[in-house]
């Protein structure tokens, strides 16, 4: 099975091919660059590298969000164009589903936080110990109400994403179980992740048209959020 990964969800931009079970290659770049710059090149560059045939994928797999707005459409993009030229099917792929899988049979909680600014996160609550179980599906939530429902459990947590530095001070003031960050290698989002939770989902037949495909943002854009607080107060746009 050869199943391809587009990662674009945050700053990350990352594409990556997993065939049978094996990582065949990986593009991770973590800088600021418009993925729309970035994403088709380094596909370019890894299948030249391995001397891949894109007609030979089974599927694509995209993170589909929650995450950067932009982000998130630039990859629906690409992998709906691919999909759609290459005639094959999407798989929808949670990013803190992904983030999470980069940490499998970790006997920790594993909880990936994205910083969605206003003390808000996008997580997800995960237990990887035995397999891949999610506790608590991907969602917006302040922070300091993660913090309590973590605290409840009594377990081990380990964090990873672009919020740990955002919110490590609050983690480290306000958390009462043991925890710990996960390390640079595995505490962002990466396409081999999304490939390779992709796979399964592939085999369990979540997958989806490439017409029909849209990302999840779990919110409205900011913009429009202040547009609807500016309404309830009948105060005129762009006051």
């Amino acid at each position: 099975m050869n199943i391809l990964g587009i990662e674009s969800s945050s700053l990350v931009a990352s594409v990556a091919v997993v065939t049978d079970q094996v990582l065949t290659a990986e593009y991770t770049v973590n800088f600021k660059k418009t993925h729309s710059q970035t994403l088709l090149p380094m596909l370019d560059e890894i299948v030249t590298m391995v001397d891949f045939d894109l007609n030979t994928l089974d599927a694509i797999a995209v993170s589909a969000g929650p995450g950067s707005f932009t982000g998130l459409r630039i990859g629906s993009a690409t992998g709906k164009g691919l999909g759609l030229a290459l005639q094959k099917t999407l798989v929808s792929v949670p990013t803190v589903d992904a983030m999470a899988y980069n940490l499998y049979g970790c006997a920790s909680i594993v909880c990936p936080i994205m910083d969605a600014r206003r003390e808000q996160v996008y997580t997800g609550i995960y237990d990887n110990s035995h397999g891949f179980s999610i506790i608590k599906e991907s969602c917006a939530i302040d922070i300091k109400d993660l913090i309590r429902e973590l605290n409840e459990t009594g377990q081990k947590v380990i964090f990873l994403g672009d919020g740990v530095p955002v919110y490590k001070k609050q983690l480290e003031e306000l958390m009462t179980i043991p925890f710990s960050f996960a390390p640079a290698h595995l505490n962002r989002q990466r396409a081999a992740a999304v490939a390779a939770l992709g796979c399964l989902y592939y085999e369990d037949g979540k997958t989806v048209e490439a017409a029909e495909h849209a990302p999840d943002y779990l919110r409205k854009p900011q913009a429009e959020r202040e547009r609807e607080e500016q309404d309830a107060k009948g105060e005129p746009h762009g006051s």
